[in-house]
Order: C-alpha cells, then sequence, then structure tokens
C-alpha cells in the first residue's frame, strides 16, 4: 500500500493531467485526482524519538505535537525513564503522524541490535536519536545498525536553553551565543566521531521552544529525505513556530489547489440538464469547505489552536481573531463560503478562465467546466 501511494504521488502532476487529457476522457482524469486525495488522507507517517533518560525525548514529542506537557493526551515526563515499551503519540490534528517513544537507551544492558528487535524496528519511516550531554556509545552503536537496517536517524542535542544560559551566567560580558553553538555543535561531532560515527550530522534543539536553533534546519533535512508522499504530511503536521515553516506549508498546499479546481470543473461539464448548474454550485461549496478548514489546521487558526495559543500567550482569543484579516476567520461554512463565490466578478472569473485553462487541453473545450475551475482556483 505505502509503494502504491508513493506511485500515486509521483504520477499527479499538472504535465500528467495534460497528457491524459489528451488520450483520455474528463471523468478519468477526475477519478485519478479523487484517488489521490483519497490516498493522501490515508498517508502514515511513523517517527521513532529514543535517547536515555531524563534526555528530553517526551518534551520533544509534545513540542512536536504542539502541546505542552502538562496537556491532556501529551506524553508524560519525568526525570527518571517512564518508557518501558513503544508509545504511540498520534498528532491531536493528523492521527495518521505518530510520534512513538521509545524506551531509554543508556542501561548497561543495552544491546542496539537486539533493542531495535524489541521495539520492530520496521514499523518506523526514521528514528530521533536524543541526548541532553554528550554522546556515548550507546548513541553510536544504536544509529550504526539503523544503518544496516537502510533506516534514516538524526542526532539531536537537546536542552541548549539550559546550555546558552548557563555559559551566559559565566561568561557575562564576554559571552557569545553563535560562538557557544559552535562550541557545543563542534563538541558533540567530534565526540560522535571518535566512538565511530562518520560523518555525524548534530541538531542543537531546545525542546521548550522549537523556533530557537536547529529545528527549522532539521524539519528541512527530515523532508528533504522522505518519499514524496511523505513530505506531505510531515509539512502539514509541523509545529507553526517559524515564518520559514508556514511559507512552505503555504508552498505545499498551494500545489493542490489546481486538482481541486479540476474536480469541480468534472462534476460542471458532466451532463446533468437543468440541474447541472446547481449541482455544480454545490459541489464547489464542498470542496471549498473542506479545503478550507483544512487550511486552518494546518496554519493552527481552528478553534482548538487559538484557544491553546490563548491560553499559553495570556491573551484572549477575540484579541487573537481581532488581528486576522480573512473574513474567514470566525467560522467556515456553506453559507459563508457560497456569499464568497457570488460576491466574485464574473468579467474576471472568464478573463482567469481564458489563462488557467489554457494550461490544461481539451478542457477549454467544454462548456461548463471554465467557470466552475476559475472560480475553486
Amino acid at each position: 500500500m505505502d509503494e502504491f501511494i508513493h506511485k500515486m504521488f509521483e504520477i499527479i502532476t499538472i504535465e500528467d493531467i495534460k497528457e491524459t487529457l489528451t488520450h483520455e476522457d474528463l471523468p478519468s482524469v477526475v477519478s485519478k485526482i479523487k484517488d489521490y486525495f483519497e490516498q493522501q488522507d490515508r498517508v502514515e507517517l511513523n517517527i521513532a524519538v529514543t535517547g536515555e533518560s531524563g534526555s528530553g525525548k517526551s518534551t520533544f514529542i509534545n513540542a512536536f505535537r504542539g502541546m505542552g506537557d502538562e496537556e491532556e493526551g501529551s506524553a508524560e515526563t519525568d526525570v527518571v525513564e517512564t518508557t518501558t515499551f513503544p508509545t504511540s503519540y498520534p498528532h491531536p490534528k493528523y492521527p495518521n503522524v505518530k510520534i512513538w517513544d521509545l524506551p531509554g537507551i543508556g542501561t548497561p544492558n543495552f544491546k542496539a541490535d537486539q533493542y531495535l528487535k524489541q521495539v520492530e524496528f520496521e514499523c518506523y519511516d526514521f528514528f530521533i536519536i536524543i541526548a541532553s550531554d554528550r554522546f556515548r556509545e550507546c548513541h553510536a552503536n544504536l544509529a550504526a545498525e539503523i544503518v544496516k537496517m537502510n533506516k534514516k536517524f538524526y542526532f539531536i542535542r537537546s536542552k541548549i536553553d539550559s546550555n546558552i544560559s548557563a555559559e551566559k551566567r559565566k561568561k557575562k560580558k564576554i559571552f557569545n551565543e553563535q560562538k557557544t553553538l559552535d562550541r557545543i555543535r563542534k563538541d558533540c561531532i567530534e565526540g560522535l566521531e571518535k566512538i565511530g560515527v562518520d560523518s555525524p550530522v548534530v541538531f542543537l534543539i531546545s525542546c521548550f521552544d522549537l523556533a530557537l536553533y536547529d529545528f527549522n534546519r532539521l524539519e528541512m533535512t527530515m523532508e528533504m529525505e522522505l518519499r514524496q508522499h511523505k513530505k506531505h504530511v510531515l509539512m502539514l503536521a509541523l509545529p507553526n513556530i517559524t515564518l520559514e515553516i508556514n511559507e512552505r506549508k503555504k508552498k505545499a498546499l498551494h500545489k493542490d489547489i489546481w486538482k481541486l479546481a479540476l474536480l469541480s470543473a468534472g462534476v460542471a461539464a458532466v451532463p446533468i440538464p437543468i440541474a447541472n448548474a446547481a449541482v455544480s454550485i454545490i459541489v464547489d461549496v464542498m470542496i471549498l469547505v473542506v479545503e478550507l478548514k483544512r487550511y486552518c489546521n494546518a496554519f493552527s487558526v481552528d478553534p482548538a489552536s487559538l484557544q491553546r495559543l490563548s491560553d499559553r500567550s495570556g491573551k484572549s482569543v477575540d484579541e487573537l481573531k481581532a488581528v486576522m484579516k480573512s473574513p474567514l476567520y470566525a467560522e467556515i461554512n456553506q453559507d459563508l463560503v457560497v456569499k464568497l463565490l457570488f460576491g466574485s466578478t464574473v468579467g474576471v472569473l472568464e478573463a482567469g478562465a481564458e489563462h488557467w485553462l489554457g494550461l490544461i487541453p481539451v478542457l477549454g473545450s467544454l462548456a461548463a467546466g471554465p467557470l466552475s475551475f476559475v472560480t475553486v482556483y
């Protein structure tokens, strides 16, 4: 199934759709795009997080899921190891994205190969190995075994904020944050090289504030190395902590707009006398309501996320909504979307249709499809 989904994501490009439209009919293309979106919603991403007791695994898991340590459903945090077997923590908005808290690896009897078998290594897309101080032999052994099994792993050095604060107190006037970060990173890399890791890459992280330090670089690396259909679900699930992440989410979601518009055009082009226009409008509204709600989830402006932000920031939900410019900030529903649709200028739509439909042969010759395509786009 995973291989099938991967192939589906590879073939649904605008060039392939053009080619299909040249040789097949529109319903065939619409069917392919529907399959694409259905499969997209079924993609699973399993991320394994491991490290020694007290390294900050659980706090990292909670932060990655956009949750605080004290929230209901968060991973349990403690100064001693609380995880004795792999525990799954689904993302609150994207339950197909699961972050797994694995048992600690710092025990005297730890054996990397046996550990991976015990935690069923084949279930995970990649591993995150966390250390709060120096990386030790157990980290290197685990990484070596993961490589043998053709999986990806990432070294994270956590609690960097604590290190920076301590260094700042110690050096005061001569403190330089960037030099301190460079020294910590160099020390981690040299330590890993001494215990047998070739060309290690280390990401410096504060689990209490992922926006600091290397989280953005870590996310970009994970995204780059994942297969195409997994990249999309990772991108949607990422916490909205930097402008860069929001911009990449925007770009990823924008790529699907023309596919949704083509779905709308396909329905509009179905020859159903009299009722065709009404059916087309109903479908357009349904598509837009679902997709706009998807955007709200992706950018954390849905009601639950705004309430969570309100609790953390001390600002009321009304204060947060007051700075939102979209007419959809209050609630996304069919009535509001219908008003927006009928508020569109027909002349603008017709001019847009001429441009966009030039990209897609055959569709331009259909009588009912163009307006629906451009309206939804």
